[in-house]
């Protein structure tokens, strides 16, 4: 399965949530994508985005300021 990993530490809403949607896009069907952010509105606006879009969040974490998401392009 085709992974990639997207820093997007140090930009703010919207612009995590529109780049993750923009890698979704240009993903293969079933790739996963990991996304590594510090905006503290990312891990609620980028699965929102995510419903919207039809794609799947598989897990969000976060470990102190830094949040971590893995979005998965569904087949």
């Amino acid at each position: 399965m085709a992974q990639e990993e997207i820093d997007l530490r140090g930009l703010k809403c919207p612009l995590p949530a529109l780049m993750a949607r923009k890698h979704l896009r240009d993903a293969a069907f079933g790739a996963e994508i990991h996304i590594i952010t510090d905006d503290p509105m990312a891990p609620i606006d980028v699965p929102h985005m995510c419903r919207q879009e039809g794609y799947d969040v598989v897990a969000v974490t976060r470990d102190g300021d830094i949040a971590r998401m893995v979005l998965k392009r569904s087949a």
